[in-house]
Protein backbone atom coordinates (compact mmCIF):
# COMPACT_ATOMS: atom_id res chain seq x y z
CA UNK A 1 0.00 0.00 0.00
CA UNK A 2 2.88 2.33 0.83
CA UNK A 3 4.18 2.17 -2.74
CA UNK A 4 0.78 3.14 -4.15
CA UNK A 5 0.81 6.32 -2.04
CA UNK A 6 4.36 7.11 -3.17
CA UNK A 7 3.44 6.59 -6.83
CA UNK A 8 0.50 8.95 -6.39
CA UNK A 9 2.73 11.55 -4.69
CA UNK A 10 5.28 11.26 -7.52
CA UNK A 11 2.52 11.74 -10.11
CA UNK A 12 1.24 14.81 -8.28
CA UNK A 13 4.63 16.54 -8.44
CA UNK A 14 5.17 15.37 -12.02
CA UNK A 15 1.90 17.00 -13.09
CA UNK A 16 2.88 20.16 -11.19
CA UNK A 17 6.11 20.39 -13.21
CA UNK A 18 4.14 20.03 -16.46
CA UNK A 19 1.59 22.63 -15.39
CA UNK A 20 4.32 25.11 -14.47
CA UNK A 21 5.59 24.87 -18.05
CA UNK A 22 2.15 25.67 -19.44
CA UNK A 23 1.99 29.04 -21.20
CA UNK A 24 -0.71 31.55 -20.27
CA UNK A 25 -1.87 29.64 -17.21
CA UNK A 26 -5.44 30.40 -16.18
CA UNK A 27 -6.83 30.57 -12.65
CA UNK A 28 -7.85 26.90 -12.68
CA UNK A 29 -4.28 25.90 -13.59
CA UNK A 30 -2.86 27.78 -10.59
CA UNK A 31 -5.43 26.28 -8.24
CA UNK A 32 -4.62 22.81 -9.59
CA UNK A 33 -0.90 23.39 -9.02
CA UNK A 34 -1.48 24.29 -5.37
CA UNK A 35 -3.98 21.42 -5.00
CA UNK A 36 -1.56 18.83 -6.41
CA UNK A 37 1.31 20.06 -4.22
CA UNK A 38 -0.94 19.66 -1.17
CA UNK A 39 -2.09 16.19 -2.29
CA UNK A 40 1.44 15.07 -3.14
CA UNK A 41 2.85 16.12 0.22
CA UNK A 42 -0.15 14.70 2.07
CA UNK A 43 0.02 11.23 0.52
CA UNK A 44 3.83 11.18 0.65
CA UNK A 45 3.95 11.96 4.37
CA UNK A 46 1.21 9.41 5.05
CA UNK A 47 3.19 6.73 3.19
CA UNK A 48 6.15 7.10 5.56
CA UNK A 49 4.76 8.23 8.92
CA UNK A 50 1.04 7.44 9.16
CA UNK A 51 1.06 4.60 11.68
CA UNK A 52 3.66 6.24 13.90
CA UNK A 53 1.58 9.41 14.00
CA UNK A 54 -1.60 7.65 15.11
CA UNK A 55 0.15 5.48 17.69
CA UNK A 56 2.50 7.99 19.35
CA UNK A 57 1.42 11.53 18.45
CA UNK A 58 -2.32 12.01 19.05
CA UNK A 59 -2.30 15.80 18.68
CA UNK A 60 -0.17 15.78 15.54
CA UNK A 61 -2.25 13.01 14.00
CA UNK A 62 -5.44 15.01 14.71
CA UNK A 63 -3.93 18.02 12.97
CA UNK A 64 -2.85 15.72 10.14
CA UNK A 65 -6.41 14.47 9.71
CA UNK A 66 -7.70 18.05 9.71
CA UNK A 67 -5.92 18.47 6.36
CA UNK A 68 -8.79 16.50 4.83
CA UNK A 69 -10.78 19.72 5.30
CA UNK A 70 -8.69 21.32 2.53
CA UNK A 71 -9.59 18.77 -0.14
CA UNK A 72 -13.25 19.79 -0.49
CA UNK A 73 -12.63 23.56 -0.71
CA UNK A 74 -9.87 23.10 -3.30
CA UNK A 75 -12.15 20.88 -5.38
CA UNK A 76 -14.90 23.50 -5.15
CA UNK A 77 -12.60 26.40 -6.05
CA UNK A 78 -11.12 24.46 -8.97
CA UNK A 79 -14.58 23.62 -10.28
CA UNK A 80 -15.87 27.17 -9.81
CA UNK A 81 -12.84 28.62 -11.62
CA UNK A 82 -13.86 26.56 -14.66
CA UNK A 83 -17.66 26.62 -14.39
CA UNK A 84 -17.94 30.32 -13.58
CA UNK A 85 -16.37 33.27 -15.33
CA UNK A 86 -13.58 33.90 -12.82
CA UNK A 87 -10.18 35.46 -13.45
CA UNK A 88 -9.05 35.63 -9.82
CA UNK A 89 -10.07 34.44 -6.37
CA UNK A 90 -12.18 36.81 -4.29
CA UNK A 91 -11.69 37.44 -0.58
CA UNK A 92 -14.83 35.46 0.24
CA UNK A 93 -13.33 32.37 -1.43
CA UNK A 94 -10.84 32.03 1.42
CA UNK A 95 -13.70 31.60 3.91
CA UNK A 96 -13.80 27.95 2.83
CA UNK A 97 -10.51 27.38 4.68
CA UNK A 98 -11.74 28.83 8.01
CA UNK A 99 -12.92 25.47 9.52
CA UNK A 100 -9.45 23.99 8.92
CA UNK A 101 -7.78 26.97 10.62
CA UNK A 102 -10.19 26.90 13.56
CA UNK A 103 -9.59 23.19 14.09
CA UNK A 104 -5.83 23.76 14.33
CA UNK A 105 -6.20 26.87 16.51
CA UNK A 106 -8.18 24.63 18.84
CA UNK A 107 -5.45 21.96 18.85
CA UNK A 108 -2.53 24.36 19.32
CA UNK A 109 -3.09 25.20 23.06
CA UNK A 110 -3.36 21.47 23.81
CA UNK A 111 0.36 21.15 23.03
CA UNK A 112 1.16 23.12 26.20
CA UNK A 113 -1.56 21.78 28.49
CA UNK A 114 -2.16 18.15 29.41
CA UNK A 115 -5.55 19.11 30.85
CA UNK A 116 -6.70 20.38 27.46
CA UNK A 117 -5.14 17.53 25.50
CA UNK A 118 -6.85 14.76 27.51
CA UNK A 119 -9.20 12.81 25.29
CA UNK A 120 -7.93 14.40 22.08
CA UNK A 121 -7.01 11.31 20.13
CA UNK A 122 -8.12 9.61 16.94
CA UNK A 123 -7.68 6.20 18.55
CA UNK A 124 -10.03 5.17 21.34
CA UNK A 125 -8.57 6.00 24.75
CA UNK A 126 -7.80 2.93 26.93
CA UNK A 127 -8.41 5.04 30.04
CA UNK A 128 -12.09 5.59 29.21
CA UNK A 129 -11.50 9.33 28.92
CA UNK A 130 -14.33 10.92 27.00
CA UNK A 131 -13.12 13.17 24.14
CA UNK A 132 -14.07 16.87 24.41
CA UNK A 133 -17.30 17.82 22.67
CA UNK A 134 -15.56 20.54 20.67
CA UNK A 135 -13.03 18.02 19.39
CA UNK A 136 -15.88 15.71 18.32
CA UNK A 137 -17.55 18.68 16.63
CA UNK A 138 -14.43 19.37 14.58
CA UNK A 139 -14.16 15.69 13.65
CA UNK A 140 -17.77 15.82 12.50
CA UNK A 141 -16.96 18.88 10.36
CA UNK A 142 -14.06 16.95 8.85
CA UNK A 143 -16.38 14.04 8.05
CA UNK A 144 -19.00 16.33 6.47
CA UNK A 145 -16.53 18.53 4.60
CA UNK A 146 -15.94 16.12 1.71
CA UNK A 147 -19.57 15.18 0.95
CA UNK A 148 -20.76 18.79 1.34
CA UNK A 149 -18.20 20.14 -1.12
CA UNK A 150 -18.87 17.33 -3.55
CA UNK A 151 -22.54 18.39 -3.55
CA UNK A 152 -21.62 22.06 -3.94
CA UNK A 153 -19.42 21.16 -6.90
CA UNK A 154 -22.28 19.23 -8.52
CA UNK A 155 -24.44 22.34 -8.08
CA UNK A 156 -21.81 24.33 -9.99
CA UNK A 157 -22.17 21.98 -12.95
CA UNK A 158 -25.83 23.00 -13.22
CA UNK A 159 -24.76 26.63 -13.49
CA UNK A 160 -22.24 25.61 -16.13
CA UNK A 161 -25.02 23.94 -18.15
CA UNK A 162 -26.97 27.21 -18.14
CA UNK A 163 -23.88 29.16 -19.19
CA UNK A 164 -23.14 26.72 -22.02
CA UNK A 165 -26.68 26.95 -23.38
CA UNK A 166 -26.56 30.77 -23.29
CA UNK A 167 -23.09 31.22 -24.78
CA UNK A 168 -21.96 28.24 -26.85
CA UNK A 169 -23.26 26.37 -29.88
CA UNK A 170 -21.45 23.19 -28.81
CA UNK A 171 -20.74 21.43 -25.52
CA UNK A 172 -17.89 19.04 -26.32
CA UNK A 173 -14.71 19.70 -24.31
CA UNK A 174 -16.37 22.45 -22.26
CA UNK A 175 -19.04 20.51 -20.36
CA UNK A 176 -16.42 19.18 -17.89
CA UNK A 177 -17.77 15.65 -18.33
CA UNK A 178 -14.57 14.14 -16.92
CA UNK A 179 -14.80 16.26 -13.77
CA UNK A 180 -18.51 15.54 -13.33
CA UNK A 181 -17.84 11.80 -13.34
CA UNK A 182 -14.84 12.18 -11.06
CA UNK A 183 -16.79 14.25 -8.53
CA UNK A 184 -19.73 11.85 -8.54
CA UNK A 185 -17.70 8.63 -8.23
CA UNK A 186 -15.32 9.90 -5.58
CA UNK A 187 -18.13 11.72 -3.81
CA UNK A 188 -19.83 8.36 -3.26
CA UNK A 189 -16.59 6.60 -2.27
CA UNK A 190 -15.48 9.43 0.02
CA UNK A 191 -18.89 9.60 1.75
CA UNK A 192 -18.88 5.82 2.29
CA UNK A 193 -15.40 5.93 3.84
CA UNK A 194 -16.38 8.84 6.07
CA UNK A 195 -19.40 6.87 7.26
CA UNK A 196 -17.07 3.98 8.11
CA UNK A 197 -14.83 6.38 10.04
CA UNK A 198 -17.88 7.61 11.98
CA UNK A 199 -18.89 4.04 12.78
CA UNK A 200 -15.38 3.46 14.07
CA UNK A 201 -15.68 6.35 16.55
CA UNK A 202 -19.25 5.62 17.62
CA UNK A 203 -19.45 1.81 17.61
CA UNK A 204 -15.73 1.01 17.90
CA UNK A 205 -15.84 -1.14 14.77
CA UNK A 206 -13.04 -1.42 12.21
CA UNK A 207 -9.81 0.46 12.99
CA UNK A 208 -8.39 3.91 12.43
CA UNK A 209 -5.77 2.51 10.08
CA UNK A 210 -8.46 0.79 8.00
CA UNK A 211 -10.34 4.10 7.67
CA UNK A 212 -7.35 6.24 6.78
CA UNK A 213 -5.83 3.65 4.42
CA UNK A 214 -9.10 3.59 2.49
CA UNK A 215 -9.24 7.39 2.32
CA UNK A 216 -5.66 7.73 1.11
CA UNK A 217 -6.05 4.91 -1.40
CA UNK A 218 -9.01 6.70 -2.98
CA UNK A 219 -7.07 9.97 -2.77
CA UNK A 220 -4.17 8.36 -4.64
CA UNK A 221 -6.40 7.33 -7.54
CA UNK A 222 -8.00 10.78 -7.49
CA UNK A 223 -4.57 12.46 -7.77
CA UNK A 224 -3.66 10.55 -10.92
CA UNK A 225 -7.00 11.21 -12.62
CA UNK A 226 -7.42 14.89 -11.71
CA UNK A 227 -3.79 15.58 -12.61
CA UNK A 228 -4.02 13.88 -16.01
CA UNK A 229 -7.31 15.43 -17.11
CA UNK A 230 -6.65 18.75 -15.39
CA UNK A 231 -3.41 19.11 -17.34
CA UNK A 232 -5.35 18.94 -20.61
CA UNK A 233 -8.25 21.13 -19.49
CA UNK A 234 -8.50 24.43 -21.34
CA UNK A 235 -10.11 27.63 -20.16
CA UNK A 236 -13.82 27.68 -20.99
CA UNK A 237 -14.69 31.37 -20.81
CA UNK A 238 -11.93 32.99 -22.85
CA UNK A 239 -11.62 36.72 -22.24
CA UNK A 240 -12.86 38.96 -25.04
CA UNK A 241 -11.36 42.42 -25.41
CA UNK A 242 -14.22 43.77 -27.58
CA UNK A 243 -16.34 46.40 -25.89
CA UNK A 244 -19.79 45.19 -24.81
CA UNK A 245 -18.99 41.65 -25.94
CA UNK A 246 -18.91 39.21 -23.07
CA UNK A 247 -20.25 35.87 -21.88
CA UNK A 248 -23.67 35.81 -20.24
CA UNK A 249 -23.55 33.82 -17.01
CA UNK A 250 -26.81 35.11 -15.51
CA UNK A 251 -30.09 33.28 -16.06
CA UNK A 252 -32.56 34.75 -18.58
CA UNK A 253 -34.89 35.75 -15.72
CA UNK A 254 -32.49 38.55 -14.86
CA UNK A 255 -33.34 40.56 -17.99
CA UNK A 256 -35.86 42.51 -15.92
CA UNK A 257 -33.29 45.27 -15.34
CA UNK A 258 -32.30 45.51 -19.00
CA UNK A 259 -32.36 48.89 -20.75
CA UNK A 260 -33.27 47.32 -24.10
CA UNK A 261 -36.40 48.96 -25.53
CA UNK A 262 -39.06 46.91 -27.31
CA UNK A 263 -38.55 48.72 -30.65
CA UNK A 264 -34.79 48.17 -30.47
CA UNK A 265 -35.31 44.51 -29.60
CA UNK A 266 -37.45 43.98 -32.71
CA UNK A 267 -34.88 45.78 -34.86
CA UNK A 268 -32.11 43.61 -33.40
CA UNK A 269 -34.19 40.49 -34.09
CA UNK A 270 -34.68 41.40 -37.76
CA UNK A 271 -31.00 42.26 -38.11
CA UNK A 272 -29.99 38.95 -36.54
CA UNK A 273 -32.39 36.95 -38.71
CA UNK A 274 -31.04 38.54 -41.92
CA UNK A 275 -27.48 37.87 -40.84
CA UNK A 276 -28.19 34.23 -40.01
CA UNK A 277 -29.79 33.66 -43.42
CA UNK A 278 -27.20 35.48 -45.51
CA UNK A 279 -23.87 34.89 -43.75
CA UNK A 280 -24.73 31.56 -42.12
CA UNK A 281 -22.43 31.94 -39.06
CA UNK A 282 -23.79 28.66 -37.71
CA UNK A 283 -21.55 26.84 -40.19
CA UNK A 284 -18.67 27.75 -37.87
CA UNK A 285 -18.68 24.81 -35.40
CA UNK A 286 -17.17 26.91 -32.61
CA UNK A 287 -19.35 30.04 -32.92
CA UNK A 288 -20.08 31.65 -29.54
CA UNK A 289 -22.42 34.38 -28.34
CA UNK A 290 -19.66 37.04 -28.02
CA UNK A 291 -18.40 36.23 -31.52
CA UNK A 292 -21.89 36.49 -33.02
CA UNK A 293 -22.55 39.67 -31.06
CA UNK A 294 -19.38 41.21 -32.45
CA UNK A 295 -20.34 40.21 -36.01
CA UNK A 296 -23.82 41.77 -35.87
CA UNK A 297 -22.66 44.75 -33.76
CA UNK A 298 -25.09 44.06 -30.92
CA UNK A 299 -23.99 43.95 -27.25
CA UNK A 300 -23.84 40.37 -25.93
CA UNK A 301 -26.34 41.04 -23.16
CA UNK A 302 -28.92 42.48 -25.58
CA UNK A 303 -28.31 39.75 -28.14
CA UNK A 304 -28.87 37.08 -25.50
CA UNK A 305 -32.06 38.83 -24.40
CA UNK A 306 -33.36 38.98 -27.99
CA UNK A 307 -32.67 35.28 -28.58
CA UNK A 308 -34.30 34.28 -25.29
CA UNK A 309 -37.35 36.54 -25.39
CA UNK A 310 -38.17 37.06 -29.06
CA UNK A 311 -36.98 33.77 -30.57
CA UNK A 312 -37.83 31.97 -27.29
CA UNK A 313 -34.66 29.86 -27.39
CA UNK A 314 -31.29 29.83 -25.71
CA UNK A 315 -28.21 30.45 -27.84
CA UNK A 316 -27.33 26.74 -28.09
CA UNK A 317 -30.77 25.76 -29.44
CA UNK A 318 -30.98 28.86 -31.64
CA UNK A 319 -27.75 28.06 -33.52
CA UNK A 320 -28.35 24.33 -33.73
CA UNK A 321 -31.86 24.85 -35.09
CA UNK A 322 -30.27 26.53 -38.11
CA UNK A 323 -27.74 23.70 -38.40
CA UNK A 324 -30.48 21.07 -38.38
CA UNK A 325 -32.45 23.01 -41.03
CA UNK A 326 -29.28 23.18 -43.15
CA UNK A 327 -28.76 19.41 -42.76
CA UNK A 328 -32.39 18.77 -43.78
CA UNK A 329 -31.77 20.67 -47.02
CA UNK A 330 -28.38 19.19 -47.88
CA UNK A 331 -29.28 15.65 -46.88
CA UNK A 332 -31.74 15.55 -49.82
CA UNK A 333 -29.60 17.62 -52.21
CA UNK A 334 -28.10 15.61 -55.06
CA UNK A 335 -24.89 17.65 -54.76
CA UNK A 336 -24.29 15.92 -51.45
CA UNK A 337 -25.37 12.41 -52.51
CA UNK A 338 -21.79 11.20 -52.18
CA UNK A 339 -21.51 12.57 -48.63
CA UNK A 340 -22.17 10.42 -45.61
CA UNK A 341 -24.66 11.73 -43.06
CA UNK A 342 -21.77 12.65 -40.78
CA UNK A 343 -20.03 14.41 -43.68
CA UNK A 344 -23.14 16.51 -44.25
CA UNK A 345 -23.32 17.25 -40.53
CA UNK A 346 -19.75 18.55 -40.53
CA UNK A 347 -20.56 20.73 -43.53
CA UNK A 348 -23.44 22.25 -41.57
CA UNK A 349 -21.48 23.18 -38.45
CA UNK A 350 -21.71 20.14 -36.21
CA UNK A 351 -18.39 18.97 -34.77
CA UNK A 352 -19.20 15.50 -33.44
CA UNK A 353 -21.33 12.52 -34.38
CA UNK A 354 -22.93 12.18 -30.96
CA UNK A 355 -23.95 15.86 -30.81
CA UNK A 356 -25.34 15.71 -34.35
CA UNK A 357 -27.49 12.63 -33.69
CA UNK A 358 -28.72 13.91 -30.33
CA UNK A 359 -29.64 17.41 -31.51
CA UNK A 360 -31.16 16.29 -34.82
CA UNK A 361 -33.49 13.84 -33.09
CA UNK A 362 -34.40 16.44 -30.46
CA UNK A 363 -35.43 18.94 -33.16
CA UNK A 364 -37.08 16.62 -35.70
CA UNK A 365 -38.16 13.65 -33.60
CA UNK A 366 -36.29 11.37 -36.00
CA UNK A 367 -32.74 10.15 -36.40
CA UNK A 368 -30.89 11.51 -39.46
CA UNK A 369 -31.19 8.10 -41.15
CA UNK A 370 -34.94 7.92 -40.51
CA UNK A 371 -35.42 11.44 -41.82
CA UNK A 372 -33.49 10.74 -45.03
CA UNK A 373 -35.36 7.49 -45.67
CA UNK A 374 -38.80 9.02 -45.05
CA UNK A 375 -38.11 12.07 -47.26
CA UNK A 376 -35.93 10.57 -49.98
CA UNK A 377 -38.82 10.61 -52.49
Amino acid sequence: MKYIYLIAAFNAFFFVILLLQKKNRALHDNILIFWLIYLGLYTGVYAFYSHNLFEHFPLLSSSFISLFMLHGPLLYLYTSSLALKKNALATRDFIHFVPFLLFNFYLFPAIFSSAISQGISLDHSPKNIEPPLLFLAFLLLTVLSGPVYFLLSIKLFRKLDVSISNNFSYSEDIDLDWLRKLVFIFGVIWSALMIIASIYHVLHLFSMTFCTDGLFLSLSVFIILVGYFGLKQKEIFIHYSMENQDYITDTPKKYAGSDLKEADAKEYAEKLKRYMETDKPYLNPSITLPQLANNVKIPSYHLSQVINEIFEQNFFDFINQYRVDEVKIKILDKKYSNYSLLGVAYECGFNSKSAFNRIFKKVTGQTPTQYKESNSN
